[in-house]
């Protein structure tokens, strides 16, 4: 079973339907509207629009486990996301990435090494886990590495649909 079988809400409500994504290359994030990685957003806004007309997308993934950061209500996030850094690429409901009700798409995304050979439970806000269009888990990259940073740009390049 892929990642992209799992079923999740859409922010607003509805399915997420993250089977309309296979085919194309994901970018699956959790994020969080009051963190010191916030910022990021800008970055993940413009990795969307830089690779969306050749099968990409990023998906945001809000999370209020990590020191209370995401306390918002699902209408509160979309419209700080829009307001503040004008997002457009499309957002789950809040959900849980770790502990006993860490959610299906994160029980598939976990067993996958960063760089430093770092798996298991998610460390933080704006963790970066990248969907090939067959749906496999094709890289992971830690909070703190940029949206815009060369390393995500050449596996995403490396998984783009032909």
């Amino acid at each position: 079973m892929s990642v992209l079988d799992v079923e999740i809400d859409a922010l607003t409500g509805g399915s997420a339907d993250l089977s309309q994504y296979r085919g194309s290359a994901v970018l699956v994030v959790n994020v969080a509207s009051r963190c010191g990685l916030t910022p990021q957003y800008a970055g993940l806004e413009k990795l969307h629009q830089r690779y969306a007309a050749r099968g990409f997308t990023v998906l945001g993934v809000p999370c209020n486990q990590f020191m209370g950061q995401e306390p918002g209500t699902a209408e509160e996030i979309a419209t700080f996301c829009s307001a503040t850094y004008g997002t457009s690429f499309p957002m789950t409901q809040k959900t849980d990435v770790n502990g006993a009700e860490r959610h299906p798409l994160y029980t598939g995304l976990v067993g996958t090494a960063d760089a430093e050979g770092h798996t298991g439970d998610i460390r933080w806000n704006f963790e970066k886990f990248l969907i090939a269009p067959d749906g496999t888990v094709a890289a992971r990259f830690a909070p703190q590495t940029e949206p815009e940073a060369e390393e995500i740009a050449a596996a995403v390049e490396a998984v783009l649909p032909r």
